[in-house]
């Protein structure tokens, strides 16, 4: 993208969007998120949506400017639609399920563990091998799916393990007899 060319953000229907001093806030069905601007980017509202542009002409300037932007993008589909990992159990006696509002994982330890979740995220266990994540802060979903993910990364032998659904695992062939 051009420098002269700031593409905005664009309404959504559901979503109102407010610019109070340096703080972003959207509002939509799934909740509210707030974004406090930097001192390099400035913010303003337009009809045709949220333009994002650098307040000087700096390097430090122009790569905030394109991070805001996506910030504030994924704030407003957040608060409008939320976001979604799914993550899939491989394992002989490997399973989740729910206890309350956390989730509970047997995953070859001695003991089961037990995932609190963070505020503003849902955990779902559909089946005993599924597990899905969801919540309006884009960041806060991935970084729940990832704390999950690291109780049994996959491991590349026999693939066991917590996987993203559709994550590929590099596998390796093993000792030879």
């Amino acid at each position: 993208m051009s420098r002269t060319g700031k593409k905005p953000i664009p309404a959504v229907s559901g979503v109102t969007v407010a610019i109070n001093h340096r703080v972003v806030t959207a509002k939509g069905p799934k909740g509210e998120q707030s974004l406090t601007l930097m001192d390099i980017v400035n913010a303003k509202q337009t009809d045709q949506g949220i333009v994002i542009e650098p307040a000087n002409d700096s390097t430090e300037a122009r790569a905030a400017w394109g991070t805001t932007r996506a910030l504030i993008a994924n704030m407003v589909a957040g608060v409008k639609d939320g976001f979604e990992k799914k993550l899939q159990i491989q394992g002989v006696g490997f399973r989740a399920a729910m206890q309350g509002k956390d989730l509970k994982l047997s995953l070859g330890f001695s003991h089961e563990v037990v995932y609190v979740a963070p505020p503003g995220i849902t955990l779902a266990a559909p089946t005993a091998t599924e597990i899905t994540v969801t919540g309006a802060d884009k960041q806060a979903v991935g970084q729940a799916a990832a704390n999950i993910r690291a109780y049994r990364k996959p491991e590349p032998y026999k693939g066991k393990g917590v996987r993203y659904v559709g994550e590929y695992i590099a596998r390796k062939e093993g000792k030879k007899k």
